[in-house]
């Protein structure tokens, strides 16, 4: 959900090609996906964001119905059951966070891809904290505001583990990202990514994950991430797949992923047909999601959304960390206004709730991460 999907791009003619460390294995790219930026994986990270937002807005209770003033299931008799499935989005992001990472990863120092990864993710988050802080502060607004210290925390992305209460619900997400990020830095980037290395790290993190699970040690749990490491490493193995896709090994690293990422959401999601609860996801329904996740990044990574190469995915893929950031919270107070307070029908409120999300997360992209971004990239890779 944090990631700008980088060009792979061949060199020009007479370039100097940085070679691999001693001892890397050596995969050359296709000539066919080395041409350009994959504007479809942009498309698919949007496409994630509105499932992960029609879960927030109609696919669960809470907050949001606060915000409708009765439960999201009487406002959508029939959809707030398919909305429901929207919070696998998430594991869709993860497998795009895994080909990506793998991506700019690959050929990178160290240095250089903590500016990357830091400079990416902060000047938005910052702001999103700020903003929603803010709002929410004010006396209109009937949700309760996080402390000003717990608020200042926020800012650090590590309120997870201080157990801080959050400003932005969907920062979990963000410490599972943050977590992957270093796991690989220090385990693939810091070393030198090569083939070996990346099949050797996926092999290990998926073992070590999934002893993780039964040897009740929490701080394991912490790093290893059981239930979300199947889909960061389904991701990795599918970059290894784009660069080559007669690679056994990474064809297996997927395959492996889907089958394990699929019962741990099985097991996280499913329960048992409740007329109590809110809905009801059935085990086909989740595994046939997660399924979708892998399968389209496997499309794109092969090529075979080569001709979804719209200029707009650009920009859609540019909008999606914002918007992802802020659609939750402020999401309900927008929703709100103009169902509680403008009347709106329901259809209505849902369709402008998330143009307002986009047109936000447009303004924060255009006069926030455009301006900072490049800022604090140099600022992190400047040498003394």
């Amino acid at each position: 959900m944090t990631e700008t999907v980088v060009s792979t791009r061949t060199p020009r003619p007479g370039a100097t090609v940085p070679a691999e460390p001693p001892g890397a294995t050596t995969v050359p790219r296709r000539g066919r996906d080395s041409g350009g930026r994959l504007r479809a994986l942009d498309g698919l990270r949007l496409v994630a964001a509105l499932m992960v937002a029609l879960y927030h807005y109609g696919g669960r209770d809470g907050e949001v119905a606060q915000a409708w003033g009765t439960s999201p299931r009487d406002q959508f008799p029939t959809l707030h059951s398919l909305f429901a499935y929207g919070c696998l989005g998430v594991q869709v992001f993860f497998v795009i966070s895994g080909f990506v990472i793998c991506m700019s990863g690959w050929g990178r120092p160290l240095t250089s891809f903590f500016a990357s990864r830091a400079s990416r993710l902060l000047p938005a988050y910052w702001a999103a904290v700020l903003l929603v802080t803010g709002v929410f502060a004010l006396p209109v607004v009937a949700y309760q505001a996080v402390s000003p210290s717990d608020a200042l925390v926020n800012l650090t992305m590590l309120q997870m583990p201080l157990g801080v209460d959050r400003v932005l619900g969907v920062c979990w997400t963000l410490w599972a990202e943050v977590r992957f990020y270093a796991l690989f830095a220090l385990c693939v980037v810091l070393p030198g990514a090569n083939r070996r290395r990346v099949i050797m790290f996926c092999a290990g993190w998926m073992l070590a994950a999934v002893i993780a699970e039964n040897a009740d040690m929490p701080l394991l749990d912490i790093v290893l991430m059981p239930e979300y490491a199947p889909f960061f490493i389904g991701g990795v193995g599918l970059y290894l797949v784009h660069r080559d896709r007669r690679d056994v090994h990474g064809w297996g690293i997927v395959a492996v992923s889907w089958l394990i990422g699929q019962h741990y959401a099985v097991q996280g999601l499913w329960h048992a047909p409740n007329p109590e609860a809110f809905s009801y996801r059935s085990s086909f329904g989740i595994i046939a999601v997660v399924t979708f996740g892998f399968v389209a990044v496997a499309a794109i990574a092969l090529g075979l959304l080569g001709r979804v190469n719209w200029r707009w995915l650009t920009v859609a893929g540019a909008l999606t960390y914002p918007f992802y950031l802020v659609h939750e919270h402020l999401g309900w107070v927008v929703i709100h206004a103009l169902h509680r307070g403008l009347g709106l029908p329901s259809g209505v409120t849902f369709a402008l709730t998330v143009a307002s999300m986009l047109l936000l997360a447009w303004l924060l992209h255009k006069y926030v991460e455009r301006p900072l971004t490049p800022r604090l990239r140099a600022a992190l890779t400047k040498t003394r």
